[in-house]
């Protein structure tokens, strides 16, 4: 089942003078899949996932995810898709330190509004015990140590039950040891729960055990 098609996806920068960072990229991403998009510096893989999480939408060509087009859609109903469909985890965390773990993790289900706060509140100590974390839901998020506040921040991408987690560098500050905890809640993610994960790394390591590698260099895809 296709979750996310990238068709014949362009983007121009324009400042100083017009650079073409995206050239003519297509692919398609399965429901369950583990991707990571990779490339050295300036190859374009960090632009590539801000035009597929629909952050950026000064683009050519199409973008599809769950079977709807989002080039006609307006600001607030992309989103709105990113908050429903779409979870995110970034190199660096973006917790609120003055809030505890638990509210840090219920607080896109507050936004998102379908639930009420009891349901969202039960969820997020579902998804802080499958990440380990429920003997830290209420202790405030910036107690937490590096590797803590990241699995906090995967606790958080996963309270709406996304279609697709997005990563941008999710690992890049993180040691050897956490890294691989991080890699390893993707992957149990991806079999045992059959969620879509894209995400870019600089690390070759844990690119290579992903089940695909989408590789960049000048804006063009070399290898997917």
């Amino acid at each position: 089942m296709k979750i996310l098609e990238s068709k014949s996806i362009s983007k121009y920068f324009t400042d100083p003078v017009e650079f073409q960072v995206l050239k003519d990229i297509s692919f398609d991403i399965e429901k369950g899949e583990f991707t990571t998009l990779v490339g050295k510096s300036g190859s374009g893989k960090s632009t590539l996932l801000y035009v597929l999480s629909t952050m950026d939408t000064d683009y050519k060509g199409k973008l599809v995810i769950d079977g709807q087009e989002t080039g006609n859609m307006t600001k607030d109903e992309l989103a709105g898709l990113r908050n429903e469909k779409i979870g995110f985890v970034f190199q660096f965390h973006y917790l609120l330190s003055d809030f505890t773990c638990l509210q840090n993790v219920m607080l896109p289900a507050l936004k998102l509004g379908k639930l009420s706060n009891k349901e969202i509140e039960e969820r997020a100590y579902q998804k802080l015990a499958m990440l380990g974390l429920s003997d830290q839901a209420l202790k405030l998020s910036s107690k937490l140590s590096g590797g803590q506040q990241q699995r906090l921040a995967i606790a958080r991408a996963l309270i709406n039950d996304p279609l697709i987690i997005m990563g941008d560098e999710p690992t890049g500050n993180l040691d050897s040891n956490n890294t691989r905890i991080v890699f390893d809640i993707f992957q149990e993610l991806s079999k045992n729960y059959g969620q879509t994960i894209i995400a870019v790394t600089h690390d070759d390591d844990f690119a290579s055990k992903s089940d695909r590698i989408i590789e960049l260099k000048d804006g063009e895809v070399i290898r997917s």
